[in-house]
């Protein structure tokens, strides 16, 4: 088994996304020792976004010939899809930032979901091809978005369903903490009720 384990968080020893992605991982190695983890931290390591000449090392866009560091963006691109395809398990840490993705995380987004390799269009419209694979996201807000009006601003967990949807892959789970950012005693609610989650969602998987 190999598990992709992804960080998107810009805090570091403050993250609740970041706490609660490892502790998915130990859950997972705990009932299987021997998987591999592949590590990004796209903060540390940032992915540049998404632009003409790096979008055509995949996509029918226009570009001159491209300089040595776009090369280098291009090979990013592909090893990032492979890593994605060549793993069974996704662990991603995706904190909540003005009701959607980190901009970070999108950027990892833009070079995975690629035509012909992650995906691709036929006579009945497009077809994922990364089936066969389980996500786990610890979605974490400062506020409460998950019932009544506040629902309407979440572009967050319904667009990472939306996406990985789109690359095949359905199977789709999130430990959730909320209301991190009013006051300590419902922070520490959030986070203790998150981690009593993660064993039941880990175990609830179907490819782990």
């Amino acid at each position: 088994m190999q598990i992709l384990h992804i960080d998107s968080s810009i805090l570091t020893d403050a993250s609740a996304s970041r706490a609660l992605t490892a502790t998915i991982v130990d859950e997972i190695r705990r009932a299987h020792p021997d998987a591999s983890v592949i590590y990004r931290d796209v903060v540390a390591d940032a992915i540049p976004h998404l632009d003409g000449p790096i979008a055509a090392g995949f996509r029918p866009v226009h570009s001159d010939v491209p300089a040595a560091s776009v090369a280098t963006e291009h090979a990013r691109s592909t090893a990032l899809v492979a890593e994605l395809l060549a793993s069974d398990v996704i662990v991603i840490g995706a904190p909540m930032y003005n009701f959607s993705v980190a901009s970070q995380l999108k950027s990892w987004i833009d070079r995975v979901v690629q035509p012909r390799r992650s995906f691709h269009y036929t006579d009945r419209g497009p077809v994922g091809l990364a089936t066969g694979k389980r996500v786990l996201v610890a979605s974490t807000r400062g506020g409460s978005y998950s019932a009544w009006h506040a629902t309407a601003m979440d572009f967050q967990e319904d667009y990472l369903k939306a996406v990985f949807g789109f690359i095949g892959i359905t199977d789709v789970s999130f430990v959730r903490a909320e209301n991190l950012s009013r006051g300590a005693e419902a922070r520490e609610l959030a986070m203790h009720t998150a981690y009593a989650a993660v064993a039941e969602v880990v175990r609830q998987s179907n490819s782990i």
